[in-house]
């Protein structure tokens, strides 16, 4: 056995004292979650563990238990009489007692290469971990791929001393595929070093093994499927968020959705797919997706996004308040995917919409029934005291509660799931009681807590039973002042609009020119046009242009999301806004800089034929020396004479532009005009 790769031994002096054990924890993440290493795998799939005779030099042929050859009974039986009948067996393991640990894997890559199956052998008495490839014929038998062998060994020098190294038996012809065999540089720098580290801490992590509830191989397989499916929406998504993120999650949480609901139809005999509500949608993604995989459902939330009109008549989401009395009797799942202050009131919801409701949840931020969720315990994180909050709630509700880690590009990636009740259907009512009364005395803790933020508005008088905006809140009535207290609230209604849009245009429209003239100071009206080049004026820091405002402009601006520099971002045509620095734009330098985006007020100079000459060109009339462009060539009218009337579209008429497929739809859906 030879050393592979250039740093190929670590020594370990520091924290020996958690060594060996130690270093076979860092060996069963790595077999258990490789991913965390090797960015280029999904995960592993342990498909079977076991003591196995130890090889010793014996005669070819022999068979699994070391006594002559004999029918192998398993998959991993086929493959230790593989290591068997190689030469290899002695020369990966030296003496020690009869028998060592032996496992089958299977290493999942991201995207579409083919899973690879590894023999791994653990000898605890000599120190060693053995992983050997394997390659499988058709008539079912493996064969070792020797190239492709490695070992980590770890040596106890003397007291406190230790190594740790990475061996194989032919280094130098050792193939590496950069995916499920990495280079064999990397094995000895980037392995050994995280193998090194992870032996030595002593930190615990406080959450499980992601996707530990479902299949990993079914997961990566739908992942990758929907992933491909969807790809058409960061081209096009409109919202001010990173499509890069919010696409891919919401695409994760679908998959996994997915292979949850199809495990629960196989194990309960279900036909139909399960319905959902998706509270606090959001962007309303998630539902689009769920529901063109064959899911009925809808999604809610306070505030509609201008995305909810791409996604066509088949993706039904609604713009209302939620109120915590809201049920949903004819929903299978509520689902809620960072609902904020609905979190915890989702296992209530979905207790008391039917008996056979579940639930899903993916805590974010830190709510309780109440406002702002103030911790009460210090041994803990305030991300794990509060997962063990929600938790409890279910628990009180009367569900088995499991949790599960998520594969997000998300900090807070814990959900917790709702599919089973731990009481009988006749004990329903003692049960809406026990809730109410946990409601309420949370209530009572949390008004006696100083400094409570509030995140709900009480209401003297309870809510009677309405219907907003196709939701139904159906109240039940409530014999008990328990049950009367913990139901007496209103969570926020619509969220007023506040990027500047709903500004008087008659403000907008001085601060523009206040602000541009700021800009423009000193340049004289040439009403010739012969003076010499067009100027954009100097620039000016945004905190500079505040300064030279006045104070009654600035109370306006104030109360606004982004204030100043929004204001002056949805009025492009005029202003380019780049590191806090304001300049006049000059449209002959072409389309807009990187990383901004049209405005909703004003058309881009490559503007549709339909929308040019709809809107005054704004220098024409206010720059000193008019508009840099020919009226030919700018797309803005440069006289009342060359106005056009503006030609409006229906929203949802797929005609307005091409369409954009975005998966498996029925109809094309339309993107969003600029």
């Amino acid at each position: 056995m030879e050393c592979v790769g250039s740093a190929a031994v670590l020594d370990l002096a520091e924290g020996a004292a958690r060594l060996p054990g130690g270093f076979w924890a860092a060996v069963g993440v790595w077999l258990e979650k490789p991913q965390v290493a090797n960015k280029r795998l999904s995960g592993a799939h342990l498909e079977e563990s076991r003591a196995m005779p130890r090889p010793r030099s014996s005669p070819a042929g022999a068979g699994p238990g070391g006594g002559g050859p004999r029918a192998a009974s398993s998959e991993l039986d086929v493959a230790w009489q593989a290591l068997r009948c190689s030469s290899l067996g002695p020369l990966l393991l030296g003496p020690g007692p009869a028998h060592v640990d032996a496992l089958l894997r299977t290493l999942l890559p991201k995207g579409r290469p083919a899973p690879a199956r590894e023999l791994v052998v653990r000898d605890v008495f000599n120190g060693t971990v053995t992983f050997l490839p394997l390659e499988q014929n058709h008539e079912g038998k493996f064969k070792i791929k020797e190239c492709n062998i490695y070992q980590i060994k770890l040596l106890h020098r003397k007291v406190n001393e230790w190594s740790l190294s990475v061996l194989s038996p032919s280094p130098e012809n050792y193939v590496s595929d950069g995916i499920v065999y990495p280079k064999t540089t990397w094995l000895g720098n980037e392995l050994l070093a995280k193998l090194a580290k992870w032996s030595l801490e002593t930190k615990k992590c406080e959450f499980k093994n992601t996707l530990s509830l479902i299949s990993l191989a079914r997961y990566n397989n739908s992942y990758q499927n929907l992933k491909e499916k969807y790809k058409e929406i960061v081209k096009v998504w409109p919202e001010v968020t990173d499509p890069q993120k919010f696409v891919y999650e919401d695409v994760a949480i679908a998959a996994y959705l997915l292979i949850l609901w199809e495990d629960e139809r196989a194990a309960k005999g279900m036909s139909s797919k399960q319905s959902f509500v998706d509270l606090g949608c959001g962007n309303g993604l998630l539902v689009h997706i769920l529901s063109s995989e064959g899911h009925p459902g809808k999604g809610v939330d306070v505030r509609r996004r201008k995305i909810w009109d791409m996604y066509g008549p088949q993706t039904h989401l609604e713009e209302c308040a939620i109120s915590p009395n809201s049920l949903f009797r004819e929903a299978d799942w509520l689902i809620g995917n960072h609902s904020d202050e609905l979190t915890p009131w989702i296992p209530v919801m979905a207790a008391r919409s039917s008996y056979s409701c579940r639930y899903f949840v993916l805590p974010c931020c830190f709510f309780d029934f109440h406002g702002k969720y103030n911790r009460r315990q210090s041994k803990k994180t305030q991300y794990r005291e509060y997962l063990d909050f929600v938790t409890e709630v279910g628990l009180v509700c009367g569900f088995h509660v499991e949790e599960d880690c998520l594969r997000i590009p998300s900090t807070k990636r814990v959900c917790l799931i709702g599919k089973s009740r731990t009481y009988p259907i006749i004990q329903s009512a003692a049960l809406d009681e026990q809730r109410a009364r946990y409601i309420s005395r949370c209530q009572c803790c949390s008004m006696t807590m100083p400094g409570k933020v509030g995140g709900f508005r009480q209401r003297e008088r309870r809510p009677s039973a309405s219907r907003a905006g196709g939701l139904v809140a159906d109240k039940e009535v409530l014999g008990n002042t328990d049950m009367e207290r913990a139901f007496r609230f209103q969570p926020r209604g619509k969220e007023p609009v506040r990027n500047c849009t709903a500004l008087p245009q008659d403000f907008v429209d001085r601060v523009v020119l206040e602000v541009a003239n700021l800009l423009l100071n000193g340049i004289q009206r040439d009403l010739s046009g012969t003076s010499g080049a067009w100027s954009r004026g100097e620039s000016l820091t945004l905190s500079e242009i505040a300064a030279r405002l006045n104070e009654e402009t600035l109370k306006h601006l104030r109360n606004e999301y982004g204030g100043l520099q929004t204001l002056l971002r949805n009025n492009h045509q005029v202003f380019e806004v780049l590191s806090g620095r304001v300049h006049i734009r000059d449209w002959r330098e072409g389309k807009l800089s990187s990383g901004e985006k049209p405005g909703g007020t004003q058309a881009e100079q490559g503007a549709p034929s339909k929308a040019r000459k709809t809107r005054l060109c704004w220098f024409a009339i206010h720059h000193p020396q008019g508009c840099p462009m020919t009226s030919g060539s700018c797309s803005y009218a440069h006289s009342v004479e060359e106005l056009r009337p503006p030609q409006r579209v229906p929203k949802n008429n797929p005609a307005r532009v091409p369409p954009v497929d975005f998966g498996s739809h029925k109809e094309p859906l339309p993107q969003i005009m600029r």
